[in-house]
């Protein structure tokens, strides 16, 4: 299937209608939660080229970076710190149309500019989060919310319980 991701121009939705059906075909039928973590990374980062695309995991009493695509990242990040830790305490999608502005923001890289953290569940309690940044300032919104919950419905059960 890798071999097959087919990467379309078109409306944001357009984007996300083609891909959303090559990401479910990648996951379907692996239960190896990290191959599918980083699968769904790689065909994100493929198509929209944002700057980093990525998960951190819930364990003990941080996110622990997970499989990703981009820069290398913070490792760590406490609950309730940068956008990261504060959709992990809240348990909400957050969408940081500029960085510069958001307080407590954590620069893993100098290049980003706009940021979209959505967590993940398992039994309604979070588990991880999925971290997108874009070099381009207010790049997501609730067009990405909506299909990136959509995507991560097909993972959160699969996303073990933090211990």
């Amino acid at each position: 299937m890798a071999d097959d991701l087919q990467i379309v121009k078109g409306t944001k939705e357009e984007q996300y209608e083609t891909l959303l059906p090559q990401i479910k075909a990648l996951l379907e039928g692996e239960p190896d939660l990290i191959a599918n973590l980083a699968n769904t990374c790689a065909a994100l980062k493929e198509q929209f080229g944002w700057l980093w695309v990525g998960f951190y995991l819930v364990k003990k009493e941080e996110l622990v970076l997970g499989p990703f695509q981009g820069p290398v990242a913070c490792t760590r990040i406490k609950k309730g710190r940068g956008v990261c830790g504060t959709s992990w305490a809240e348990a909400k999608t957050l969408i940081v149309p500029d960085v510069e502005k958001f307080p407590g923001h954590i620069a893993c890289s100098s290049l980003s500019r706009s940021e979209i953290v959505l967590p993940l569940f398992n039994n309604n309690i979070v588990v991880g989060v999925l971290d997108i940044d874009s070099e381009i300032r207010d790049q997501f919104d609730e067009t990405d919310e909506k299909y990136l919950m959509e995507i991560l419905s097909w993972v959160d059960l699969a996303v073990p319980l933090p211990g």
